[in-house]
């Protein structure tokens, strides 16, 4: 955790999503050490899941590729491990319970530490499963970030028990619904965000259709990350890896 912890001093950062597997192992790393390169701050890794259900179509597709693939959980360990010695920005994982569970909790949080795996994305683990499954637990004891993630939706009283839970940095989703579609940030926008900020007291990452530019600096006017996924996705798809450099350096400069 500490190599994210000292990251998060930093303002204005940029964080991507990339699922493993896709479009494959290989090119994987490629998008990734792409992505490091080309000035990112933070990398969300995807394990590929059958069922992602916060992921609009983009993503999904990009999860269904990965597992026709083969793609396993040892394969994003192994990608987490080489990667980790290769990059110097904090790697996360994301994904989704039913992954970690199947692969033993205790064993998940051990294995993903010694990989180098900086915290976990994890949106479907609710804080109420956690005297039965010990999720926040192993991950204090393995010195990963629970990265909670929160919607405009979440009500005072549950902001005030997440933030027992919230290590590092919260997920901000920045409007209902799925990744991928364009956000149009309102004035609710800023209310919400503020009052997150009056219960949890850590840096804020802000995803969910961030696709341009202007998007990046208004949510940096708000919160300490922006988030983007799908349009790397869409890119990628459409000019391979210089497309995925070329919009990294757009998004930061």
């Amino acid at each position: 955790m500490q190599k994210l912890l000292k990251k998060l001093k930093e303002k204005n950062l940029l964080m991507t999503h990339v699922v493993i597997g896709y479009p494959s192992l290989t090119e994987t790393i490629k998008i990734i050490t792409t992505m490091a390169e080309s000035g990112v701050d933070i990398i969300e890794l995807q394990m590929p899941f059958s069922d992602p259900i916060a992921d609009g179509p983009v993503i999904m597709k990009a999860n269904e590729i990965a597992l026709k693939n083969g793609t396993t959980t040892k394969d994003c360990m192994k990608i987490m491990k080489d990667l980790s010695c290769i990059v110097k920005i904090p790697l996360l994982f994301m994904g989704y319970f039913n992954t970690i569970f199947n692969y033993g909790i205790e064993k998940f949080c051990k294995d993903a530490f010694k990989a180098g795996c900086q915290g976990l994305i994890i949106p479907d683990m609710p804080i109420e499963e956690e005297e039965q499954e010990k999720f926040y637990h192993y991950c204090e004891k393995y010195n990963l970030a629970p990265i909670l993630v929160i919607a405009p939706s979440t009500p005072n009283d549950r902001l005030k028990k997440l933030a027992k839970f919230a290590k590092a940095f919260v997920y901000c989703v920045a409007r209902k619904g799925v990744t991928g579609e364009k956000t149009d940030f309102q004035k609710d926008f800023q209310k919400y965000i503020n009052n997150v900020k009056k219960y949890l007291k850590i840096p804020l990452a802000v995803g969910f259709g961030i696709l341009e530019k202007k998007q990046v600096e208004f949510v940096h006017k708000h919160a300490q990350i922006a988030v983007v996924g799908s349009v790397l996705i869409k890119e990628y798809e459409k000019n391979k890896l210089m497309g995925i450099e070329n919009l990294i350096k757009k998004l930061k400069k």
